[in-house]
């Protein structure tokens, strides 16, 4: 059994950490995984009562976190999300007792300068107490209720222990000053993380607020709906400027429609009746009509929001390893503490000294930094790939991709367009023309479906040439087709077919390049058409950009070696794998894993699934469809090579700056331990080592949403 939960308010990672651990344990629970960008707890199990499970879970966040609710996963419509459902009397409580805790903090910095302004003693030391009282009320509370429940290594419990252990040691103005500094820090903290998750879900929800229905029935007037209330076969109407709300096929009007919202494709596309719209992309032109084919639920918007959220969710090496960390990070630094406020002191005698230094190290003994940054640096990766039209599968993706050494690329449908076109026109002698020629073998061509049929028949039309399908034709399987044009018989096939007709005069050498159609009147050779699959016009830039990588290109394709050389040629792939069959794909991705190391393999994700499954990444190319999405670990929306070399820079990017993340919280912790072991470092250093930095590393991790 699946279930998805939401636990409202859970803004801790460390927490989150501890419950899903939890949760992990449960006897009915097989997988969990929580996940803070999106606060939705996704569940694998054998449980009988959904409601029983509920609230086995909700005991274990009661338990460990305080104010955590757990509840049905609902997905909000847009609307709904853009309005903040957060506690604002709480935030004003909070915003007041801060205020009132800098006016203390002004006060405290006049009476150092000039201290004859200070109060009496009498007088002072009671405010110092109310003050404190007024600030750690929240934190001692939590910390005492969580103590009878076994919880002792939190953030709460270490921050009390820290400040009520500087008031025991006549340091009251000071432990003011670090509660205030924490209940600041964790403020800002919170708003940071709300404000990057916020801007991370705008950015992939692409949701319509409303839909502007076409009431058929009714005159055709516009009434105006939510967009989950909308039902299949139902007319919308569609502005200039508006969002394509849902899937559906164009009625009325033509316009252009900017895709680059969900494909990235920078050029927009025109729209007739019977083109078909993905929900998401701009209206940019003309108002149009559409008949919905999909449901909001089942439309691209969804699908892309979908993927998202279920990418979140799979969790990478690095996060895994962060939250291991994590478990004994804080015992060990409360039990270093413990050491240094007790061994240094028995030497030296230099009691206040060392218990103020441990004080600094339960202090920054937390490690929030270092949870809440890497997850949400990987999010941020997904948002950003999201945005340039690429979905992928996970975090571990992003990690497979940043280890990736070689691409396999399928050649038909990835490098080349997939759509056949003439190349060139040969005749021989002065029996026909080039135009007769090609006027003759669309004559035959025109009663069959196959792709090298249609080119031809494409290309006659668009020179101007009238094709009437000929009499009598025939089709001999593998070899073409035979039939009659004013009297007489014209072949249009390969070598074969001549050779069954004893054609003569044929050249003996095939083309360089492309697929060849040989044309003959009788046993008469006239001469051939080549047709050929194009290079896609971003080919080569894109290649280049993988081979400035350092990204080793091969290119499979079961076509001639001689043909598949062409390409490689024009596009710049480094190695050529050719005449495969579809079977021989998967073993030589690995063949080019042992040579070069991680391999990702790019092709259409419904043929290839195989391919797709067993290399280290399988990307599907150019293709929103169910099945694409299924097969691959990353689909490109849009049908182009850059988006390759992009998603490979950004997986680099997205690793490098969680790993920056991580070894700079790590590197500040033990440097003010450092310093404060020399009696240099405060415990107001140690605030900002735990707050200051997570704020750092929640800003470090945005910047990748940002990046081009």
């Amino acid at each position: 059994m699946e279930e998805t939960l939401l636990l409202k308010d859970l803004n801790c990672p460390n927490c989150a950490a501890k419950i899903e651990d939890r949760i992990r344990k449960m006897d009915v629970v097989e997988t969990a995984n929580f996940t803070i960008a999106t606060h939705q707890l996704k569940l694998t199990g054998s449980w009988e009562d959904r409601e029983a499970l509920k609230r086995d879970i909700q005991d274990i966040c009661d338990a460990i976190e305080e104010g955590v609710t757990v509840a049905d996963y609902e997905r909000k419509s847009k609307a709904a999300m853009d309005d903040h459902d957060h506690d604002h009397g709480s935030d004003a409580v909070t915003i007041a007792v801060i205020v009132a805790g800098l006016l203390f903090m002004a006060y405290e910095g006049l009476t150092t300068v000039v201290p004859s302004i200070g109060l009496p003693e009498s007088i002072e030391t009671p405010i110092y107490y109310i003050a404190y009282i007024l600030l750690a009320f929240p934190v001692l509370r939590i910390a005492g209720r969580n103590i009878l429940k076994g919880q002792v290594f939190d953030e709460n419990f270490l921050m009390s222990i820290a400040t009520l252990g500087a008031i025991a040691i006549d340091a009251l103005p000071e432990a003011v000053g670090v509660i205030l500094f924490y209940r600041i820090g964790e403020f800002f903290e919170e708003k940071a993380t709300d404000r990057s998750r916020t801007e991370i879900m705008n950015a992939v929800d692409m949701r319509p607020q409303e839909v502007r229905v076409v009431d058929t029935c009714g005159g055709g007037e516009i009434v105006v709906m939510a967009p989950e209330k909308v039902e299949v076969g139902s007319t919308i109407e569609v502005r200039p400027g508006d969002l394509i709300p849902l899937d559906g096929t164009v009625l009325e009007g033509e316009t252009r429609v900017n895709t680059a919202p969900v494909t990235g494709e920078p050029v927009p596309v025109r729209a007739v009746p019977g083109t078909q719209l993905m929900s998401g992309c701009i209206n940019e032109s003309g108002r149009i009509t559409m008949r919905v084919d999909k449901v909001l639920e089942e439309s691209m918007v969804t699908k892309i929001l979908d993927a998202v959220e279920n990418a979140a969710s799979s969790k990478p090496k690095i996060d895994r390893f962060i939250t291991r960390f994590a478990r004994v990070y804080t015992p060990i630094v409360v039990f270093l503490a413990l050491a240094v406020a007790i061994i240094p002191s028995l030497i030296t005698g230099e009691w206040h000294k060392w218990i103020y230094t441990a004080l600094t190290f339960l202090v920054i003994s937390c490690p929030c930094a270092l949870v809440l940054s890497v997850p949400l640096a990987f999010f941020s990766g997904i948002g950003n790939a999201s945005k340039h039209g690429i979905l992928l599968k996970g975090g571990r993706v992003i990690e497979a991709l940043a280890n990736v050494k070689a691409v396999a690329l399928d050649k038909t449908g990835t490098i080349t367009s997939g759509e056949f076109k003439v190349q060139n026109v040969e005749t021989v002698g002065s029996h026909v023309s080039n135009t007769q020629l090609l006027s003759m073998a669309a004559a035959i061509e025109a009663v069959s479906t196959h792709p090298i049929a249609t080119s031809i028949v494409s290309e006659a039309k668009a020179q101007g040439i009238t094709v009437e399908a000929s009499d009598f034709v025939q089709e001999l399987a593998g070899e073409g087709m035979v039939g009659m044009t004013d009297g007489q018989q014209v072949l249009v096939g390969n070598r074969r077919l001549m050779e069954r007709y004893a054609v003569q005069g044929y050249p003996t050498e095939a083309a360089e390049y492309g697929t060849e159609v040989l044309v003959a009147e009788g046993n008469t050779y006239l001469g051939r058409i080549i047709i050929a699959d194009e290079a896609r016009p971003d080919s080569a830039e894109a290649i280049a950009d993988l081979n400035g990588q350092d990204i080793k290109t091969v290119m499979l394709t079961g076509d001639a070696e001689a043909s598949a050389n062409y390409i490689a040629k024009e596009t710049g792939v480094s190695a050529v794998r050719a005449q495969l069959l579809p079977q021989d794909k998967l073993s030589v991705v690995q063949d080019i894993r042992s040579e070069y190391g991680p391999t990702m393999f790019v092709g259409d994700g419904i043929n290839d699934a195989p391919v797709l499954a067993g290399a280290d990444v399988g990307g599907a190319m150019g293709s929103g469809a169910d099945a694409a999405i299924e097969a691959a670990d990353v689909v490109f929306m849009r049908p182009s090579l850059t988006a390759i070399a992009h998603i490979l820079d950004l997986s680099k990017a997205t690793l490098r700056v969680a790993w920056q993340n991580v070894v700079f919280a790590i590197a500040v912790k033990i440097l003010i331990m450092a310093l404060g072991l020399m009696g240099y470092a405060s415990m107001w250093w140690a605030v900002f080592g735990d707050t200051g930095v997570s704020i750092l590393c929640i800003l470090n991790s945005v910047r990748i949403l940002r990046r081009n």
